[in-house]
């Protein structure tokens, strides 16, 4: 919400998309698309500007602001729901009555459903959650670089 608000704000000083693009760190189809989505709704912000209270009137650019519906199926399980499962596999799995040394995602999914976080979960399902993204890091810490000197 916070980068679209500050699309429509330069927009309005009448820079550029890939100018604003650049500013802010995206791809040029960003700003096009919330420059866009703005002026289709200018219409419908201009006649409620001084009709609706501060309150409508926020709800209303929220509303301009917010992602469409997408194509597709739902979430399934919900990111406290993921959480949670995440959490348990940083559990010893004795502490939980079980007699092995690592978690699978099975017993992972066997505990979740035992735990009542989900009514039903697939082993695969849970390796996905385990399996997610972590930030990626240099493999050396940049600020322990040493560059060499220039001095003789």
């Amino acid at each position: 919400m916070v980068l679209r608000s500050k699309i429509i704000l330069m927009a309005d000083k009448s820079l550029r998309n890939q100018a604003i693009a650049d500013d802010l760190g995206v791809h040029v189809q960003t700003p096009r698309r919330w420059r866009n989505r703005w002026a289709e709704s200018a219409e419908r912000l201009a006649v409620a500007d001084g009709k609706m209270t501060d309150k409508e009137l926020r709800q209303l650019i929220e509303d301009v602001l917010s992602d469409e519906p997408r194509s597709g199926t739902p979430a399934t399980f919900t990111a406290e729901q993921i959480c949670e499962i995440v959490a348990i596999s940083c559990e010893p799995p004795e502490a939980s009555g079980r007699p092995i040394t690592h978690w699978t995602p099975t017993e992972l999914a066997d505990e979740a459903v035992k735990r009542s976080i989900v009514e039903s979960i697939s082993p695969r399902s849970v390796g996905r959650f385990l399996k997610g993204r972590r930030p990626e890091t240099t493999p050396q810490s940049i600020l322990a670089e040493q560059r060499p000197s220039s001095r003789p």
